[in-house]
């Protein structure tokens, strides 16, 4: 991944400071090294970020800035990976966590109706919790565990071609 890129993508500590919004927070989330770019910071929130949007507990941004504050990985990006869960999205990850936990566990697969009333959190979620968290826990470590390895391998491309073309520029020049 292009640090270029993914500095003109992320806010800039300085430009989150003048705003205030997050001085609540205390001075800890302006620490240089969770705004820093590097292939180590990118990777690792690519990893925390992706596992902690497969995991459904309210306050995953919360979570994932946790996260990247105690793994030393870019906060920003760890934070913003989370909302790879949005309503339009969570059906349809949270219906494949269940296959894969269905799966796993050898549990048969239930035609889940969904309703968002009590009664359904009552005795619905019962009967789909267990392979739901597994399935959630595993696509969560299978899709970081993606995310961190195909962030390290762009940004290992992308610096061996930068590398090759300084190369040919200076053989050129000679």
């Amino acid at each position: 991944m292009p640090r270029k890129t993914l500095k003109s993508i992320l806010p800039s500590p300085a430009s989150l400071r003048r705003q205030g919004h997050l001085d609540v927070l205390g001075e800890w989330v302006y620490e240089g090294n969770l705004w820093h770019i590097n292939r180590y910071s990118a990777s690792m929130a690519f990893f925390v970020g992706l596992f902690l949007a497969f995991i459904p507990v309210p306050g995953q941004m919360l979570l994932a800035a946790l996260g990247a504050v105690l793994l030393r990985c870019n906060l920003p990006l760890s934070v913003g990976l989370v909302w790879i869960t949005n309503p339009l999205t969570v059906p349809a990850i949270f219906y494949l966590s269940y296959q894969v936990g269905a799966l796993v566990i050898d549990v048969p697969v239930k035609d889940v109706e969904f309703a968002l009333t009590l009664e359904w959190f009552q005795t619905g979620l019962l009967r789909v919790w267990k392979p739901l968290a597994v399935g959630c826990v595993l696509c969560g470590l299978f899709f970081g565990s993606l995310g961190y390895f195909v962030v390290n391998v762009l940004w290992r491309i992308r610096v061996i071609r930068h590398w090759r073309r300084r190369k040919a520029a200076r053989r050129q020049r000679s």
